[in-house]
C-alpha cells in the first residue's frame, strides 16, 4: 500500500474544513423573496386599514343621515295650536318632547277636522273648561265632588293653571276631548294627559269660565271651537 505524504494529508484536511461559498445568484434570489414578502405584508396592512377607515366613515355617515331624518321629522311637527273659539283666540304651546304620542294624536285629530264646531260641554269655575263630544264626565264629576278637600291641600301639591290636556280614561278611541285648567289643580296627571299650555289668550279662557251654567256645569249659551290652526312658529 502506498503511503500518503504528510503534505498531501494537510492539504486534504484544509479542503474539508473550508466553508462552502454561497453564490451571488442565491443571495440575489433571497433578497428578491424578502423584498416581495415585505411588500406583500405592507400592501395587506394598508388595504385592511383603508377598509376599516371606510367602514367607520360609512357607519358615521349612515348615523348622520338617520339623525338628519329624525331631526327633519321633529322640525316638521307643529309646535303651536291656535284655537279659534266663539270668544276669541287661544294660543297653546304643544309639549312635543314631553308628550309626543298625545301631541301626534292631537295633530291628527286637528287635520281630520275633529275640533271644528266642538262645543265646551262643561265649565267649572276655578277648575276647568271641557270641550268634546264624549259623554265621559268622570273627570269633572270627580274633581267637583272633592272641591272642598282640594281647597285645603298645600299649594305645592297643585299644578299650574292654563294647562291643556285630554282625558286618560277615554271610552272611544275616535273621541278626543280637551281640558283647559283655569286654576291650579291637584293630582292633575292622575286624570289628564297634559300635552300643552296656554301662552296667549288666558283672558279668553277666563271669559269662557265666567259664562252662566246649569247645575251640571253645562253652559246655558253655546260656546265652542270654530277651528284649530297648527303652526311651527308664532
Amino acid at each position: 500500500m502506498a503511503r500518503i505524504k504528510p503534505q498531501a494529508l494537510l492539504q486534504q484536511s484544509k479542503k474539508k474544513k473550508a466553508p462552502r461559498s454561497i453564490s451571488v445568484a442565491a443571495i440575489a434570489l433571497y433578497s428578491v423573496v424578502t423584498v416581495v414578502m415585505v411588500f406583500f405584508l405592507f400592501a395587506t396592512y394598508r388595504h385592511w386599514s383603508q377598509r376599516s377607515i371606510m367602514q367607520t366613515e360609512e357607519g358615521t355617515s349612515n348615523f348622520q343621515v338617520e339623525d338628519d331624518i329624525l331631526d327633519s321629522k321633529k322640525s316638521d311637527v307643529p309646535k303651536y295650536a291656535i284655537f279659534n273659539t266663539s270668544k276669541g283666540l287661544i294660543t297653546v304651546e304643544l309639549y312635543n318632547e314631553g308628550s309626543p304620542e298625545i301631541v301626534d294624536e292631537f295633530i291628527d285629530a286637528c287635520q281630520k277636522g275633529h275640533f271644528k264646531g266642538m262645543l265646551f260641554q262643561r265649565v267649572v269655575k276655578h277648575f276647568v273648561i271641557q270641550g268634546g263630544d264624549s259623554e265621559n264626565h268622570a273627570v269633572i264629576e270627580d274633581w267637583t265632588s272633592r272641591e272642598k278637600h282640594y281647597n285645603q291641600l298645600e299649594k305645592r301639591l297643585k299644578h299650574e293653571a292654563f294647562m291643556l290636556g285630554t282625558s286618560n280614561t277615554k271610552q272611544d278611541k275616535e273621541a278626543f276631548d280637551i281640558f283647559i285648567t283655569t286654576a291650579p289643580i291637584p293630582d292633575l296627571n292622575a286624570k289628564l294627559n297634559v300635552f300643552g299650555r296656554v301662552i296667549n289668550g288666558e283672558d279668553i279662557v277666563q271669559e269662557i269660565e265666567e259664562v252662566d251654567t246649569d247645575e251640571h256645569y253645562r253652559p246655558k249659551s253655546r260656546i265652542g271651537i270654530i277651528d284649530v290652526t297648527l303652526k311651527q312658529t308664532i
